[in-house]
């Protein structure tokens, strides 16, 4: 699995970055957690706001920080 938070680095990118690692940490999926600060490569996803999650290719959240029960959901953890 490929977990991609993109972002600039602002604070609410961080928290973002945060609460997936701990996520995938939790569920004990075998996940990569990438994060993406370049600009151009944020925009190819056709992601406007920041921060924002990408699951294996799929946007998932764009524009807030997501809970942590969110990104369970999405990787298919359980709480």
């Amino acid at each position: 699995m490929e977990i991609k938070v993109l972002g600039p680095g602002c604070p609410k990118c961080k928290q973002t970055e945060k609460i997936v690692r701990e996520a995938v940490a939790e569920a004990g999926v075998a996940a990569e957690v990438e994060k993406v600060t370049n600009i151009m490569e944020i925009a190819g996803y056709g992601v406007l706001g920041t921060p924002a999650v990408v699951v294996d290719g799929q946007v998932k959240s764009v524009g807030k920080v997501p809970a942590k029960e969110e990104v369970l959901e999405w990787i298919g953890g359980s709480n």
